[in-house]
């Protein structure tokens, strides 16, 4: 499990070079002095167009209306986040409130304001801590959810071909089911080489269970654990060889893995609940679900979670006020709740009430009586920053023929090095 007590990792922020600013919009403008209006800058990491983007949106306008001196700017995902907000770290511009995508204690909290004072900050989530707080209990964003995701799935194809989610808890019948619905016509497996961070989603989702508690020690003290990497890449591997990943995945994008989904043409995606969200927005009467990742290395099935959509304020943002304001009103019970049920994912708050609709059967399936094991995101826990780049190459060329199993683990170990040598 993740480590509180790892320190930040902001692996070359201190000697990136100040460049132009990748991120659009500027830091907050006008100081609401003589009728001018704050500007918020609110960099969001969402694609534009999402269930989560325009959940967003309405909030930001909901709250520009019960406070006329103030203009929230949210901004969609830009083609690198990760990396545009390094450059944004290193040269000290930063926006007024930013997504914190899982990283608000281990990369961003020395940039951020301490929220544990805040009104709502006794609500979080405790489930939350141990990913969210370091040894002070300070925590440093307002978690809109608590992520919890699995493999989604479509309800009709498993169902049509006699396969229970429930019985695919281990790597050798999961491996059965995705040869039973290639067999029927149906894409097992669908994912993303040109929205690329999705293609990294399937090692992230893999790598927990693809490493024993004895190789991921190794993996945090800066030791590489190759036996992990060659499951993870050849069970990758074996499945692209198989043809279980679809036809068009170099230019598929997450819209249509979304449709493909909706519509029964693909089984099985390994990505947040988020799009399932947009796949039945898509398919409206499409019957979705989620379930456990099973383990590659024979460990129990596990689920993946920790801190999902949250937001941070900059500590030495010129509208801090106003920012912690903003983030004070998304915490709002209606609010939080509004924008956690249109994620597909409980809120980030204790006690708020949300409808998760079609997911709420696979919550009080998996989630809810606390029998599968939650486990973090493996890159998170596990890999210098920086790494996430290496997971969407080596998981793309795999999926495409392009990369051998050692090839990939050679790329990784040696980015690893680099990577963690720089924290």
């Amino acid at each position: 499990m993740m480590s509180p007590h790892r320190k930040p990792m902001l692996a070359g922020a201190a000697v990136l070079a100040v460049a132009a600013l990748a991120l659009s919009g500027c830091s907050g403008a006008g100081d609401g002095g003589d009728g001018e209006k704050v500007e918020l800058e609110v960099q969001s990491a969402m694609a534009e167009g999402t269930a989560r983007y325009d959940s967003l949106s309405a909030l930001a306008e909901a709250y520009e209306k019960k406070n006329s001196d103030v203009k929230i700017n949210v901004v969609p995902m830009g083609k690198d986040y990760e990396g545009d907000m390094k450059v944004r770290m290193a040269s000290g511009d930063l926006p007024d409130i930013w997504a914190t995508h899982g990283w608000s204690l281990l990369r961003y909290s020395e940039f951020l304001e301490p929220l544990d004072e805040q009104s709502w900050a006794d609500q979080l989530n405790p489930v939350l801590d141990s990913t969210m707080k370091n040894d002070d209990g300070q925590f440093f964003a307002l978690p809109l959810t608590t992520d919890v995701a699995g493999i989604l799935y479509n309800k009709t194809v498993l169902a049509d071909l006699g396969i229970d989610p429930a019985s695919l808890g281990s790597i050798d019948a999961f491996d059965k089911a995705l040869k039973r619905v290639k067999d029927e016509g149906i894409v097992p497996i669908a994912s993303s080489g040109k929205d690329d961070w999705f293609a990294g989603n399937v090692a992230d989702w893999l790598g927990s269970g693809s490493f024993d508690e004895g190789q991921s020690e190794k993996l945090t003290d800066g030791d590489f654990a190759a036996d992990g990497f060659e499951a993870l890449f050849g069970k990758i591997d074996e499945w692209a060889k198989g043809g279980y990943f679809n036809p068009d995945f170099s230019s598929a994008t997450s819209d249509d893995i979304a449709t493909a989904l909706g519509q029964g043409k693909t089984a099985f995606v390994m990505i947040q609940n988020t799009l399932l969200v947009n796949a039945q927005q898509f398919v409206p009467d499409a019957q979705l679900g989620f379930m456990p990742v099973p383990a590659i290395n024979g460990d129990p099935e596990y689920l993946i979670g920790g801190e999902g959509v949250a937001l941070g304020a900059w500590r030495d943002g010129e509208h801090k006020e106003q920012a912690l304001d903003f983030l004070a009103f998304l915490a709002e019970p209606d609010n939080i709740g509004k924008f956690a049920g249109e994620d597909g994912n409980p809120a980030g708050l204790k006690d708020i009430d949300v409808d998760l609709g079609e997911l709420s059967s696979s919550y009080e399936a998996f989630f809810t009586p606390g029998k599968v094991r939650m486990v973090p995101y493996f890159d998170r826990a596990y890999l210098p920053n920086g790494m996430w780049n290496t997971l969407i190459t080596t998981t793309s060329g795999l999926v495409t023929g392009q990369t051998t199993v050692d090839s990939a683990v050679t790329q990784t170990e040696a980015d690893f090095g680099t990577l963690y040598g720089q924290q």
